[in-house]
């Protein structure tokens, strides 16, 4: 039975709070509610108490503090987790918003991050040497929960996920022990945590290949939803065929009133937001099939990258209603299409929708034991988000959501991204790492076999 903070004698808690730079934070702080909220504003946690660490000491302190006196602890990093996982009710957060620091070395095109960074503080770095790690879609994520699940965005085809452009990170173990983990050293934990979640400890700085990108080819274009299962049965043929330098997710939407034409606002389309790192020479001619079928909206040319990677930023700010369900797909059948055609016809909210996100290209080339992302033959990875700022449409839009996810469920390939699921239950942790499952359980009975770290898409050790 864990205990809760309200058990722990004040003497241990300010023995503790002697042994941090940063602060801790009290439900009867003033700063306590504005502490607890996440990006999800349909998440209302409690928790008993938060350490806002800003070094590694102040982590290994935490950790130390929350085995000895078996209280439940969740690891906050960006605090984007869909399932509200950085926070647990009446236990402890040890918050990693202070670890930040990006440091960029142009001698191997490397960059060393903390984990309480966010992608957007690492992509105006990267990018005034011309450079770029391949992360998601949203530049509001966090570095540590996004690398941790695998990280699939619009690099992914041409540079692979996340995970696979990970050389190092620095981890504090359940023990308390600070390691560095890479090729070379401590390289089970290295497999472990390329895509095997916070579930083996917390890393305090992650080290990445960046690759030459900076300005790119990309935006949206537009169809009405009607037209959704001629466009992904062409956009599937299209892309898999296209050179890896092109990307670009497609999705069922509803176009909002900024930044879009009057005429689209509040309409349901079929979208694609295109990503293109190759020669801009070539972009004219390889994108005129695109052009050719006669998109109602197209806004497609030369950005900088983090221009693209923060594009849907200002439409989604921290606090909405969201609920995620998802699922990997190795095709787009016709039973596909029908049924985004049938749900992309009905969303709820405007704000509402769903994405396929292309994992093929570089990223399938990664063998599907060589990291716990054990999907590598997918194409797609998709996700449903219902999203609305009202607290009373909570139930419209995860209703919907559902639906939705159980509709196309059947045609799946059986599992999910990590980062895209919601608390679903042991077997659907097992789906989603499949064959890699029973290695990631004995790497976790062996750094963490009372299962500290819990508040996660779980691996349970016993």
């Amino acid at each position: 039975m864990k205990k809760a903070i309200k058990d722990i004698d004040s003497d241990t808690l300010k023995s503790f709070a002697s042994q941090l730079k940063g602060r801790l934070v009290f439900p009867s702080d003033a700063t306590y509610n504005d502490t607890r909220k996440v990006y999800n504003g349909m998440i209302d946690k409690h928790p008993g108490l938060f350490a806002m660490c800003e070094t590694t000491e102040d982590v290994i302190a935490a950790v130390n503090f929350g085995r000895d006196n078996n209280i439940l602890v969740a690891i906050r990093g960006g605090g984007h987790n869909g399932a509200g996982l950085g926070l647990c009710d009446e236990g402890f957060v040890i918050d990693l918003s202070g670890l930040k620091f990006v440091d960029v070395d142009t001698t191997n095109n490397t960059v060393k991050v903390g984990g309480g960074n966010i992608w957007n503080e690492v992509d105006a770095v990267t990018h005034e040497f011309g450079l770029a790690v391949p992360s998601g879609m949203v530049s509001s994520t966090g570095v540590g929960g996004l690398t941790l699940g695998g990280g699939v965005g619009y690099l992914s085809r041409k540079y692979g996920l996340t995970i696979d452009n990970l050389l190092e990170a620095e981890m504090v173990l359940a023990d308390g022990s600070f390691v560095t983990v890479n090729a070379k050293e401590h390289t089970d934990l290295f497999w472990a945590i390329r895509g095997g979640g916070g579930n083996f400890g917390v890393v305090t700085s992650f080290k990445f290949q960046a690759h030459p990108v900076k300005m790119i080819k990309g935006g949206p274009t537009l169809w009405p939803i009607e037209r959704v299962e001629e466009i992904m049965a062409w956009y599937d043929n299209f892309l898999q065929n296209g050179p890896e330098e092109l990307s670009g997710f497609i999705a069922t939407m509803i176009i909002p009133e900024s930044p879009f034409p009057a005429e689209l606002h509040n309409k349901q389309f079929c979208a694609i937001v295109w990503c293109y790192v190759g020669d801009p020479n070539t972009f004219e001619e390889l994108f005129q099939p695109v052009l050719d079928l006669n998109p109602v909206f197209a806004h497609v040319g030369d950005m900088p990258y983090p221009a693209l990677q923060s594009m849907f930023d200002g439409l989604f700010p921290s606090g909405m209603q969201w609920y995620w369900r998802a699922d990997f797909f190795d095709t787009l059948t016709p039973d596909i299409t029908e049924q985004h055609l049938k749900f992309g016809s009905n969303i709820p909210t405007p704000l509402s929708q769903m994405h396929l996100y292309p994992i093929s290209g570089a990223a399938s080339r990664v063998g599907a034991k060589d990291t716990p992302w054990a999907y590598r033959g997918a194409k797609y990875a998709g996700v449903i988000v219902g999203v609305d700022p009202d607290p009373k449409n909570a139930d419209k839009i995860t209703n919907w959501c559902k639906e939705y996810w159980e509709a196309l469920h059947p045609y799946s390939s059986g599992g999910a991204y990590s980062n895209f699921m919601m608390n679903e239950g042991e077997d659907r942790i097992k789906a989603s790492y499949k064959h890699n499952y029973e290695r990631l359980l004995q790497i976790k009975k062996q750094y963490d076999a009372n299962n500290l770290f819990r508040v996660n898409q779980n691996i349970k050790p016993s």
